[in-house]
C-alpha cells in the first residue's frame, strides 16, 4: 500500500489550494512562555506501513508521521514531552507506538489497545516501556453500545490498578452520562479524549454535560481539552468551544489536561478506507494559544501544561 509522508500531505494540500499552510493568528502562544515540562497528551505515530501493517478492517487509512515529524511539533509549540495514543487502525498490535517511546526515551510515555486476554506478565513489561494507561475506543466505530462500554470498563480496571494505570475513554457525551455512575465507582483513574465530545454547538446546558462536569468536580475524571475542531465548525479561533472548556477548568482545573490531537487524522466522506485518507490542515501553535485564553492565569496553563501530566502519566 502506497504510504505518504506528512511533508507529501503538506506540498499537495498547498498545491490545492494555492496556499501556503495556516499560520499561527495572534492568539497563538509564544513558545518562550510555555512552562518547564509541557506535554502535548494525545498524538499518533504512524507508519511506515512495510514495518507496521494496519488492520485489514480499518474506517480509514492516514498518511505517515514519524518521530522526526513529532520533534519539529515539540519544536515549533515549545512541547518537551508527549503522551503517545495507540490509533484505532492498529487495533491492539502497539509496536509503532512502543518503537516510538524507545526512540522517544523519557520525554513520552503512552496508552495502549490491549487483547482482553492479554497476560500480567505482557502488562508487566509494557509498563517497563513506558505505557500508562488502556484505551477503550467507543466512538470511532461508532460504537454507542452502553452495555459495551460498561463491561470493557468493568474487564480492564481489575487489571491494571496495581500498575498505577488509568482507563481512557473516547465516547460520545449521551455514552459517557449513561455509564457515569460506572465510571465514579471505578477503583482506577479515568480519562475522558476531546471535551467528553461535548458538542460546541449546543453549549454547557447539553444533554449529559452536567454529567461529565460532575464527573470532574468529584475527581473521578481527567478531561483532555484537545482536537476543539472535532466539537467545533467555527475554526480556527473555535470561540463556540470557549465555553465548554472554561466550565471544564472551573468544575476541576488540577483534571484537565491538554493536546493536539496531531498529526489530526481525518476519514473522508465515500472514500474507501484502504485508500489514503490525508490530514487535517490543523494550526497546531493557534490551538495551544486557545488554552492561554481559556485560563487566563498563567499559573493555571502550568498545572494544565506540565503539572498534572507529569503526576498522571508518571514523568516524575
Amino acid at each position: 500500500m502506497l504510504m505518504m509522508t506528512r511533508r507529501d500531505v503538506g506540498r499537495i494540500a498547498v498545491s490545492a489550494l494555492g496556499a501556503t499552510l495556516p499560520m499561527a493568528h495572534a492568539s497563538a502562544k509564544d513558545v518562550s512562555e510555555m512552562p518547564a515540562g509541557a506535554c502535548d497528551c494525545h498524538v499518533h505515530i504512524i507508519g511506515p506501513a512495510g514495518q507496521y501493517p494496519m488492520v485489514p478492517q480499518r474506517g480509514y487509512t492516514p498518511p505517515e508521521a514519524s518521530v522526526s515529524d513529532l520533534h519539529e511539533l515539540r519544536r515549533r509549540l515549545g512541547i518537551t514531552r508527549n503522551v503517545l495514543i495507540q490509533p484505532s487502525f492498529y487495533g491492539t498490535d502497539n509496536r509503532c507506538m512502543l518503537d516510538a517511546l524507545a526512540q522517544l526515551g523519557d520525554s513520552a510515555r503512552g496508552v495502549a489497545v490491549v487483547a482482553p486476554d492479554i497476560g500480567d506478565i505482557e502488562l508487566a513489561e509494557l509498563d517497563r516501556r513506558g505505557i500508562r494507561g488502556l484505551r477503550i475506543n467507543l466512538e470511532s466505530g461508532e460504537n454507542r453500545d452502553l452495555r459495551a462500554a460498561v463491561a470493557a470498563l468493568d474487564a480492564i480496571a481489575g487489571r491494571i490498578g496495581h500498575l498505577g494505570w488509568h482507563i481512557q475513554i473516547y465516547a460520545a457525551l449521551p455514552v459517557i452520562a449513561a455509564a457515569a455512575d460506572r465510571i465514579a465507582a471505578l477503583p482506577v483513574e479515568v480519562v475522558i479524549d476531546h471535551f467528553g465530545m461535548a458538542q460546541a454547538r449546543d453549549g454547557i446546558r447539553q444533554d449529559g454535560f452536567a454529567a461529565l462536569l460532575d464527573l470532574v468536580k468529584a475527581r473521578k475524571a481527567y478531561v483532555k481539552l484537545s482536537a476543539p475542531y472535532r466539537i467545533s465548525r467555527q475554526a480556527p479561533g473555535y470561540a463556540d468551544a470557549a465555553p465548554i472548556a472554561r466550565a471544564l477548568i472551573a468544575a476541576g482545573p488540577d483534571r484537565m489536561l491538554w493536546a493536539s490531537d496531531w498529526p489530526h487524522t481525518d476519514r473522508v466522506p465515500d472514500r474507501p478506507p484502504l485508500d489514503i485518507h490525508p490530514f487535517r490542515i490543523i494550526d497546531d501553535h493557534a490551538v495551544l494559544g486557545g488554552l492561554a485564553e481559556w485560563c487566563g492565569d498563567k499559573a493555571l496553563e502550568r498545572t494544565i501544561l506540565a503539572e498534572t501530566p507529569a503526576q498522571l502519566y508518571r514523568f516524575v
